[in-house]
């Protein structure tokens, strides 16, 4: 299935009985400015400024020739994160990185956007189903539910109803969100919300302000969605997260355009690594690339800037989950057509080769890759998959025309928080990566001292095996969707199979 447009596809919207998924847009980004960049003779008196990363050897700083380098090629060093070794500059000068990459010691340099800072907004796509007043009124739940538990098909499916009856998680492990924002003042976050692990990274350098986490009113849901997924409070209000006893945290990585970018995303896991998170949640892409593939120059260093900075996470004790991304894509296949890259100025169709150009951060080493499966069981219709890809399953919805949830649910969409106080439906594998955090926070719950490797472990080991689908028809047109590939208890669909909460508190 070719993606209907160039943004984001982590999150979708599939209004009941609609048999196609659309994609929830997040808006093009506007990076955060810096001072301005001294103009280098090579640059023209109208040039427009750009941001990169340089990487060079972690562990002890730029060196001060490279500093140099940087400010005579016509850069302004925003920050540098020196334990891992990249730096985040800005420059109007065209010929920055070809300049920046012959300097002794630098190992790789890249513009980290194609559209210059700030770039053009557009409009918004698509946006969540809110529940209504009259909806909330009327939501059923059993005793010693929260009232919209009846809603939520998809704690059962992974048993997490279960296994609240046995640990609700603990308050010493948090899930940071590494997403477009969370709103804390949500009576369903509140109490969960770990502010001292929050913080707004969407120029690439930490905004530790009051708030500074919280989405603005014209921007996206999605983080407050996914933190309620994970850690809605057990609280007899609204809904109820996998791991209702953990903490969340919002490290906000999107700027109000709605772009996740290198420098913001590297400040992220750094954010997270340095302040005691035990796992992470990415539901998004890296912009504007949907793959970024190693043989070009700039990509390699978008690449190599985040993988250290996730691996440096998890070396800090956290464990990595991300969405595998809503395309049908098989990340398994000979090539795949990527028509939205790059997806901040003109994006064009491209055949890349999915062993040499990666999805970051879910194709990165070491992150737990996640796909989406219905009310069914079913891997949603959107969700990539791909063996050797997909690491584990869980719930992120689908159409209810495709999948329907068993009563008294009622939408084949995932129910979460909203800022505002409001709560509503969204679908993607966006929603099915929270899933896999909240079961990983369970897991660090009942054994506390686990490594990340541990924690990984026991992850896939507790996971439920599940069988390809075959034939996987999902729409019922008598065409085949995806071919799933792979044995019961590892394959392209479902990975290790569907994650289990209640394994994790009891095992």
């Amino acid at each position: 299935m070719t993606a209907s447009h160039p943004r984001h596809r982590r999150a979708l919207v599939i209004p009941a009985g609609m048999a196609m998924a659309t994609a929830l847009a997040f808006l093009p980004n506007t990076a955060a400015t810096a001072a301005p960049a001294a103009q280098p003779a090579a640059a023209t008196a109208d040039a427009t400024s750009l941001s990169y990363v340089v990487n060079v050897r972690g562990g002890h700083g730029a060196p001060a020739h490279v500093k140099k380098a940087i400010g005579e090629a016509g850069g302004t060093i925003v920050t540098t994160y020196d334990r891992i070794g990249v730096v985040v500059v800005h420059s109007s000068n065209p010929d920055f990185a070809k300049t920046v990459r012959a300097v002794r010691g630098v190992e790789s340099a890249g513009a980290t956007r194609t559209a210059p800072l700030p770039s053009a907004a557009t409009t918004d796509m698509g946006t969540p189903k809110v529940l209504s007043a009259g909806e909330v009124a009327e939501a059923e739940a059993a005793e010693g539910q929260d009232p919209l538990q009846g809603l939520q098909w998809d704690l059962p499916a992974i048993k997490a109803d279960k296994a609240h009856e046995k640990s609700l998680g603990s308050s010493k492990v948090t899930v940071a969100v590494i997403d477009t924002g969370v709103d804390d003042t949500h009576p369903d976050i509140a109490p969960n919300f770990d502010r001292a692990a929050s913080v707004n990274c969407v120029s690439g350098k930490p905004d530790t302000s009051d708030g500074a986490w919280r989405p603005g009113a014209s921007e996206s849901p999605h983080g407050t969605h996914v933190a309620g997924e994970i850690a809605a409070a057990k609280n007899g209000v609204g809904m109820t997260g996998v791991a209702p006893g953990v903490k969340v945290s919002g490290i906000k990585v999107s700027n109000p355009d709605g772009f996740f970018y290198t420098e913001a995303v590297v400040c992220g896991f750094m954010w997270a690594a340095e302040h005691g998170v035990d796992v992470t949640n990415n539901s998004y892409y890296t912009d504007p690339w949907y793959f970024n593939c190693e043989n070009d120059p700039d990509q390699k260093a978008l690449v190599e800037a985040v993988t250290r900075a996730s691996k440096y996470a998890e070396r800090k004790g956290a464990v990595n989950v991300a969405a595998a991304g809503n395309e049908n894509y098989d990340f398994a296949a000979d090539e795949i057509t990527d028509p939205v890259s790059p997806n901040d100025s003109t994006p064009s169709d491209r055949v890349i080769d999915p062993d040499e150009c990666h999805d970051i951060p879910t194709q990165l080493p070491g992150v737990v890759t996640v796909a989406a499966t219905g009310a069914k069981g079913l891997k949603s219709s959107f969700s990539n998959y791909g063996r050797g890809v997909i690491d584990i399953a869980a719930p992120g919805g689908d159409s209810t025309a495709y999948q329907t949830p068993a009563p008294p649910a009622t939408s084949g969409l995932i129910l979460g928080t909203l800022p505002g106080g409001k709560w509503g439906y969204m679908a993607g594998t966006s929603m099915a990566s929270p899933h896999v955090a909240g079961v990983a926070a369970l897991i660090k719950s009942t054994h506390p001292h686990a490594s990340p490797a541990l924690v990984k472990a026991l992850l896939y080991a507790e996971a439920d095996a599940t069988a390809c689908t075959d034939p996987y028809d999902i729409d019922g047109d008598g065409k085949i969707d995806a071919v799933c590939e792979g044995p019961k208890n590892r394959n392209g669909f479902y990975g290790w199979g569907m994650a289990d909460a209640l394994d994790a508190v009891t095992r």
